[in-house]
């Protein structure tokens, strides 16, 4: 019995009307179980919980989940109002009672995730939250925090008065039990001490370094990374223990730094050997396939390899699965082709490639290698639609109107060649000179290259129009030399090449979900839900305080108005993380719910299925579909991958975002003393953050080190201000800085001023007022590669992973 098929069994069991709450090890029994499944069903049990879809309490009872999660979809009545969806305390509410319903005694007991903060305190979030919501957070002080550490699932005993956070009341407990373990094994940097070895595992999870017994192990040497498998986690009445059980390499030694991101995020290793099997049968049945194809003999594919069609990726860019054909009709309408890599046709449903890819769910791009959802032979080759080879392909037609207007989509499954393979850069230096590139290409690419911008500029005009949000949040790419050694860094700009592509991927999603909502399906939508109204009535507040005219920023018009506002001056930054921090994070769920910064009822993933395993389900249904064939409708089922699926994502972004920060950091542990242009980016009580203007790194100028004056923070203005005329810092300065310090394990990276630049031009919404502004919110955003770690009176240190923009553009071109 496969994992999939024991989760099934089991919510099958506990959902019989006659099932009463039992312990594992019965159930084991109960499904008549082999002994050696034992761990495999505890697990499993303790992932559905949660999930959400079990109740795990107290005596580990076993017991059916007392409220549904909301993922259910209806496929009859028209969409569901905000209404109806559960708040935030009501979520709350059920996480509590799912732990009681095996036991009175756990009335005031929640299950849920454990983050610890550097200064030994913690919160819990609980699980069964439709959204994350800061305000259900159970604060965890040190003395009641056992010896959880962050990511664990916990189980929380509430108290009885609330504990005021920032003058609201919020709740406080402490930990009673250690559900489940995020993970046993961490990544750290080797040292001895006392003739004792240590650990200072990375990232400072711990107050203290973790000690490993007798020096020497596994020949670790100090300054080695090392990965170490906790005996003990530490608490506020016992240090913590380990051993190591691998040493990675030296600090600082080429590759280290990736192998310790991979070790510490648990990111996926090499694929189990019947899947590589599973690949080459594949790579040797597609052959006779393309041989029946081209003899014509191919009855159940429309043969488009005649077609003029493209496709538009990233210099470095090794898998392509979308390319792009546009004709212009009789009638003047549109018809777009959105060709898709049929990965469908090679990874058949419960097959070992599907065993594989359903786990990872998604590719992970590291600034020095991929991680793939699927074999190379597959996502680089077979799948991949390559220039001048024929590749298979799922293909949406969408026809518009003239104005851009959506009025059909077919979709089929095809074959077709791609003519040609531009790179972004190559189609901007088309858009600067269209001329040039006359005698560079065949008269159908040059056309055809003309046309998509046609298209894409007039849908994307309507997707503004219609109060799509898009936030101006530029990526920080790593520079490798040819050793792979960090050579550098820049932002990458999200140029009209990328919007191209961007317009017609979105469009093709959305059309697709509009299909599948047509049929009543239930489908993995992506889901982005409304911002909470609280935070909107922060953003205002904030927006306001930098001086700019606003009544409410609840209107996702006013928003829009707001960000244009600030493009392109002093503010943008500041405004831009605030409209961030005040969005929900998109997810993958069967809830029939919209995209909100995408202005979008109806939407999906159907555009990447080489590096997302949502789209691969998204093209099976339609499949299924095309064929007359009753898709298999089961929410919960479809719920809980879209929860996998969901943490899967995040799981990647994370360890994208550490190592380009720790990348970066190693490169600037170099550079001390250096300096550098920079521009002021934000403004806090305990000092000031400066970004690089040619190397984009971004650093903290503590407020101990402003020596010329006294310095004050005004949290109306967000501004230092010393007592010196004009000793102002505010955001958009521009100063030339040092780097003064670098601390790789804490992620931390500090510049000095060395000289003021120049002021930051007043906008028109500063007349008349002579308060300097600065833009970081109140709330703290974290900065590219670095962190005030212990800097806060508090001593808590920001957020590890942060939001990323909620689909409306991405990381060129995987993130859409």
């Amino acid at each position: 019995m496969k994992h999939q098929e024991l989760a099934d069994a089991i919510l099958a069991h506990v959902g019989q009307p006659n099932y009463r709450p039992v312990k594992p090890r019965v159930i084991l029994k109960q499904l008549k179980l082999p002994a050696d499944r034992a761990t495999d069903l505890r697990r499993t049990v303790k992932r559905l919980a949660r999930e959400g879809l079990l109740s795990y309490g107290e005596g580990h009872l076993v017991g059916p989940a007392t409220k549904t999660p909301k993922p259910a979809v209806n496929t009859t009545a028209a969409k569901a109002t905000r209404s109806d969806q559960p708040t935030g305390e009501e979520s709350a509410a059920a996480s509590t009672a799912s732990t009681s319903s095996a036991s009175g005694k756990n009335i005031n007991r929640i299950i849920g995730t454990y983050r610890r903060m550097q200064g030994g305190y913690g919160f819990v979030t609980p699980n069964g939250l439709a959204t994350r919501d800061r305000d259900q957070d159970i604060y965890i002080s040190q003395q009641n925090g056992r010896d959880a550490a962050s990511g664990d699932t916990v189980q929380v005993r509430l108290k009885g008065k609330p504990r005021f956070r920032g003058g609201k009341p919020g709740r406080e407990g402490e930990i009673v039990q250690v559900l489940e373990r995020e993970t046993n094994a961490f990544v750290g940097t080797y040292d001895e001490q006392a003739g004792m070895g240590y650990v200072l595992v990375d990232g400072m999870p711990f107050s203290k370094p973790i000690s490993v017994g007798d020096p020497g192990a596994k020949d670790a040497k100090p300054g080695d990374k090392v990965v170490i498998e906790m005996v003990r986690f530490p608490s506020h009445s016992h240090d913590g223990e380990g051993v190591i059980v691998e040493v990675l390499g030296p600090r600082g030694q080429p590759g280290v730094d990736t192998l310790s991101i991979i070790r510490e995020f648990n990111l996926p290793g090499p694929f189990a050997e019947d899947a590589l099997d599973d690949a080459r049968e594949q790579a040797a049945a597609f052959d006779k396939a393309i041989d029946e194809l081209e003899a014509g003999r191919a009855a159940d594919r429309v043969d488009l390899t005649a077609e003029t069609i493209i496709t538009i990726d990233p210099v470095d860019a090794r898998d392509f699965d979308d390319a792009i054909s546009l004709d212009r009709l009789d009638n003047g309408h549109w018809r777009l082709g959105v060709h898709i890599a049929d990965v469908s046709h090679f990874v058949r449903p419960r097959s070992a490639l599907d065993r594989e890819a359903r786990d990872r769910a998604t590719s992970v791009y590291l600034p020095d290698r991929v991680i793939p959802m699927l074999p190379e032979l597959i996502s680089n080759n077979l799948a991949s639609l390559q220039p001048d080879k024929v590749r298979y392909a799922k293909t949406a037609f969408i026809e518009f109107t003239a104005e851009g207007v959506p009025v059909a989509t077919d979709y089929r499954s095809t074959a077709i060649r791609s003519t040609r393979r531009f790179t972004y850069e190559e189609v901007d230096e088309y858009l600067a000179d269209r001329e040039v590139w006359k005698a560079r290409l065949t008269p159908a690419v040059h056309g055809l290259v003309a046309r998509m911008h046609e298209l894409a500029m007039i849908l994307r005009a309507r997707r503004l129009k219609r109060g799509a949000i898009e936030l101006t949040m530029q990526e920080i790419k790593i520079d490798l030399d040819r050793d792979g050694c960090v050579s550098g860094a820049h932002l990458v700009v999200n140029t009209e090449s990328h919007q191209i592509i961007e317009e017609f991927m979105l469009a093709a999603n959305e059309a697709v979900a509009t299909m599948l909502k047509d049929a009543e399906v239930p489908f993995l939508r992506r889901v982005h839900q409304p911002p909470d109204p609280r935070k909107l009535q922060a953003l205002t507040e904030f927006v306001q305080e930098l001086g700019l005219s606003t009544d409410s920023m609840e209107s996702r018009f006013e928003t829009q108005r707001v960000l244009n506002q600030v493009h392109g001056q002093p503010e943008e930054r500041a405004v831009n993380y605030a409209v961030l921090r005040s969005m929900q994070q998109a997810v993958y769920s069967p809830a029939e719910e919209g995209h909100y910064a995408l202005a979008s009822d109806h939407y999906c993933h159907f555009t990447s299925p080489i590096r997302r395993y949502p789209d691969l389900t998204v093209h099976r249904l339609l499949d299924a579909l095309a064929a007359k064939k009753k898709p298999r409708e089961d929410i919960g089922e479809l719920a809980a991958l879209g929860q996998h699926c969901s943490q899967r994502e995040r799981r990647a972004e994370a360890a994208e975002r550490e190592l380009v920060k720790v990348k970066l950091l190693d490169y600037m542990s170099t550079r001390i003393g250096d300096e550098m242009d920079a521009v002021v980016t934000g403004v806090q009580q305990f000092g000031l953050f400066a970004q690089g203007i040619e190397l984009p790194a971004e650093g903290l100028v503590h407020v101990t080190s402003l020596q010329d004056d006294y310095y004050r923070y005004d949290k109306t203005t967000h501004s230092l201000t010393g007592y010196r005329k004009d000793n102002v810092f505010r955001l958009g300065d521009m100063v030339r800085v040092a780097v003064a310090r670098v601390d790789v394990d804490r992620r931390e990276l500090d510049f000095r001023i060395v000289t003021r630049k120049g002021r930051a031009a007043q906008s028109t919404t500063e007349k008349g007022s002579s308060s300097p502004r600065s833009g970081r919110p109140d709330k703290g955003t974290k900065p590219s590669g670095t962190k005030p770690s212990g800097r806060k009176p508090s001593g808590e240190k920001r957020p590890k992973d942060g939001k990323k923009k909620p689909d409306a553009k991405g990381k060129q071109k995987r993130r859409r």
